[in-house]
């Protein structure tokens, strides 16, 4: 088909005009009945979104994508010219993508007149059938609709009154597209407005001019919920010429977060090789965010992106990573201090309600990462305080017992693998607690799992714990105020 060059061609071909909206649905319809898989990478909306937005497809529908931020919703969209046919045949030179069998500008209709079947004909792949705008408070109807463009007129020697003179915006010259607005609400109302006729009737009007160009555009808009009262509003008639409204969320689960994160992280061959990571980190990374969604210091409205995880497992490796090249290692492991090295990611992509913002960013990333190790500590392992409410013996006995000698450990985020080692290694009754709790790990997640003790631990004060300029310290809870050698009482004087 694509060896057709002119207009007389492709009549003869036979080849039918499809509308968008129709072309979408059949292709849909035959990769259903096919079991293709519609959109990929895209997990977690296996059973939601996708089967709505399918629906919203099959019924010819422009929709509107509703979520927060960091739903993939952007993606969702950019992934809907899979379903395009792959070349479709256009008025060669058109602004508007003519269909050569049903022109729409005045351009492919003169040359259509002029040449007839000598017509030239080109071919516009489905990748290039995508146009996408962000709205912005200062976006104009010229921007998207068109305008008259006074130069167009005085080197054509035209007057204000020929349509020769308009200079279309982006929405007409996306015709037999998909068409995406992302962040629709922030788009001023008397912009919306202009939509109207585009969404219900399939023609614009530019600066009055008695032209009707009905165009074939299959409209696509992302929203955040919160906007609706922050910035802006989608205007009820807008809304009303809007077929499917779709909710998208966030991933129900935290071994479904951890796919997303391992698919979209941005690791080289070079750092997937040479840097392990155990599985314990990567669940620690995931419940950051889900305790962040929860977290009284984080504006939950505003959502909390799913690249804030994916962010901070880049910088966790990345510590590591920078660790082994100033050692001179060969190889390495991210250990539970290299969660620090994601503070700075985290920091960016959580917005902070007042009290947040009191705290500060970086204390409220450290406040999450604490809480993450205090709620995934007791998935594994008993939960001290309810140890302590039951009177129960600790395990954590032998643990506590060393660090009330006044023993303290010095965790340096630059420490090679042999120091790393050899300073968990001094904490007697770690390795039995991971040998009774957490069976079967390698070598390397051991001794991370041993030092996640630590910090968990710490979080459910049972020891102290302090940041160091290169480091964190661990110690007794108390400290050495209330340790009986620096008291000068012996055994016998606390008894």
């Amino acid at each position: 088909m694509r060896n057709i060059k002119t207009f007389g061609e492709l009549k003869k071909s036979g080849y039918k005009s499809k509308a968008i909206k129709d072309e979408l649905r059949d292709n849909l319809i035959d990769k259903l009945k096919k079991k293709e898989q519609i959109f990929k990478g895209i997990l977690g909306y296996e059973d939601t979104v996708i089967p709505d937005i399918e629906r919203a497809i099959l019924s010819r529908h422009n929709m509107n994508l509703l979520g927060l931020r960091g739903q993939a919703k952007t993606r969702i969209a950019r992934q809907m010219t899979e379903l395009l046919d792959e070349f479709i045949p256009v008025v060669a030179g058109s602004e508007l993508n003519d269909d050569p069998l049903a022109p729409v500008s005045r351009y492919a209709k003169d040359l259509i007149a002029e040449k007839g079947d000598e017509t030239p004909v080109g071919w516009m792949h489905r990748s290039e059938r995508y146009a996408e705008k962000l709205a912005t408070p200062d976006v104009s109807v010229a921007d998207l609709i068109g305008d008259v463009d006074p130069i167009r007129a005085a080197n054509l020697k035209l007057s204000y009154g020929d349509e020769r003179v308009i200079h279309f915006g982006i929405i007409p010259r996306s015709n037999r597209c998909i068409f995406v607005i992302n962040e629709l609400p922030d788009l001023q109302a008397r912009i919306q407005v202009a939509l109207f006729n585009i969404l219900q009737e399939g023609d614009i009007q530019i600066r009055g001019f008695k032209l009707r160009i009905p165009l074939d555009i299959e409209f696509i808009f992302t929203a955040n919920p919160e906007d609706y009262t922050n910035r802006g509003s989608i205007v009820t008639p807008l809304k009303d010429r809007i077929g499917s409204q779709i909710l998208t969320h966030y991933p129900k689960s935290i071994e479904l977060s951890k796919q997303i994160t391992q698919q979209e992280a941005r690791l080289n061959d070079a750092q997937k090789g040479k840097i392990e990571v155990g599985e314990l980190l990567k669940t620690l990374i995931e419940q950051i965010a889900f305790e962040a969604r929860l977290s009284e210091y984080v504006d939950n409205k505003s959502g909390v992106s799913a690249r804030l995880t994916i962010s901070a497992y880049e910088n966790m490796v990345s510590t590591a990573e920078r660790r082994m090249l100033i050692n001179g290692e060969e190889n390495t492991f991210a250990r539970i201090s290299d969660l620090t090295g994601a503070v700075s990611a985290i920091n960016g992509k959580i917005e902070l309600v007042y009290e947040g913002e009191q705290e500060g960013a970086a204390m409220v990333a450290q406040s999450l990462i604490g809480k993450a190790m205090r709620n995934h500590f007791i998935t594994i392992f008993p939960d001290p305080s309810k140890l302590k409410k039951k009177k129960q013996a600790s395990p954590y006995q032998k643990v506590l017992d060393w660090f009330s000698e006044n023993n303290e450990v010095d965790i340096l985020i630059g420490d090679s693998a042999g120091t790393y080692k050899a300073v968990i290694d001094s904490i007697p009754a770690l390795e039995e607690l991971v040998n009774q709790y957490s069976p079967g790990l390698s070598k390397n997640d051991k001794f991370v799992m041993k030092e996640f003790i630590l910090h968990a631990l710490a979080e459910h004060s049972q020891i102290g714990k302090s940041t160091l300029e290169r480091g964190i310290q661990f110690k007794d809870l108390f400290g050495s105020v209330f340790s009986s050698k620096d008291m000068g009482m012996g055994e016998e004087d606390l008894n």
